[in-house]
């Protein structure tokens, strides 16, 4: 029943076979239903609630009476991956920030592991509602998790642009990405480069297929003789098809296969940007690891976060539906985009 519309107590008093009466005394605990509901009775109205996710138990009393004051925190991939990502340290800064200044606490769900290992929102031990709304993080979202959320009553925002769901938009704060990755292509046609290589996928997460419609976006006359989609592949081997294409500006959508195919193209005595300019479509990567100022552009994760949890606040507050937000990504000048001339002929 959970996710197809509105879950109310007359749900629960027909699942439990009772009235809706004697659910709102379980909820409330009120002294008033001592000894006059049976413990059975008690027991079945608690197992629909329960199975349903309606009302988590420990919060029952306290959800019928009002908010907890907890705004949920779900990720669908492991907030704290490794040592060098920064993917949702700023994001956790930023909805941190604003739930204190909002008088919130924060709670953050881990969620259960469903198929292959991923994270599931929705299953038997669902604790969704033990916070009174929950924002909602990661590359990639369960558009089936996210569909049961859109048709229920729970309030949630998702960080990130994400596509509808049966024709309709979820709340959310996302990053321009098309207009920033535009903007560096035309930047580096201004700086005479008219063919391009493209690095990353161009379909899959919304993230990535934003990045790849600002290149489209941005091409003009400019051509894209150089296409890998397979990110993390082999730097040696990226930088020979990059050569063989006579590309004289890559764009990355990964930090990280930048520095690789930065430090073979050096170790192959190729200057960046001299002999060939090299542009990064964000990053969630700490500085210290590439000694390299990319050209790039920011991603403004803890504005988003704080955005996103004043938007969630106002959804349970006020009931507002929620809105669609992209922010601005601005440039980054960096040291490796380089004028077209400077190039040696790269064959």
């Amino acid at each position: 029943m959970a996710g197809k519309g509105r879950l109310t107590q007359r749900d629960i008093a027909r699942l439990a076979g009772v009235s809706q009466a004697t659910v709102s005394l379980v909820l409330n605990d009120a002294k008033a239903a001592a000894g006059r509901i049976p413990d059975d009775t008690r027991e079945r109205v608690q197992k629909a609630i329960r199975d349903t996710g309606y009302v988590a138990d420990p919060i029952a009393r306290r959800m019928a009476k009002g908010f907890n004051r907890i705004l949920g925190v779900f990720t669908y991939e492991p907030a704290f991956p490794s040592a060098q990502a920064d993917f949702f340290v700023p994001f956790l800064l930023g909805i941190e920030e604003t739930a204190q200044d909002l008088g919130y606490d924060l709670l953050l769900l881990t969620g259960a592991s469903g198929l292959r290992g991923k994270r599931k929102i929705f299953h038997e031990n669902n604790r969704l509602r033990l916070a009174d709304g929950c924002v909602l993080l990661g590359r990639e979202f369960d558009r089936a998790e996210l569909k049961q959320l859109m048709s229920g009553d729970y309030p949630f925002v998702a960080v990130g642009r994400r596509d509808p769901i049966s024709g309709k938009l979820p709340p959310y704060v996302g990053a321009d990405y098309v207009s920033a990755t535009a903007d560096l292509v035309r930047r580096a046609r201004d700086k005479g480069h008219a063919r391009l290589a493209y690095i990353g996928p161009d379909k899959g997460a919304e993230s990535s297929v934003d990045r790849w419609k600002g290149l489209v976006a941005g091409l003009g006359d400019a051509r894209l003789v150089c296409q890998i989609t397979d990110v993390g592949g082999d730097a040696g081997a990226m930088l020979s098809a990059i050569r063989k294409a006579k590309a004289t500006v890559v764009f990355f959508t990964e930090l990280a296969d930048a520095i690789v195919v930065e430090a073979a193209a050096r170790s192959q005595h190729l200057s960046v940007p001299g002999d060939l300019s090299i542009v990064v479509l964000g990053s969630h990567l700490r500085p210290q690891f590439s000694g390299t100022r990319f050209t790039t552009f920011s991603i403004p994760r803890e504005e988003m976060a704080r955005v996103a949890t004043q938007m969630l606040a106002e959804r349970i507050e006020a009931g507002s539906t929620g809105r669609q937000v992209l922010l601005r990504c601005d440039p980054v000048e960096g040291e490796t985009l380089g004028p077209a001339a400077k190039h040696k002929g790269i064959t």
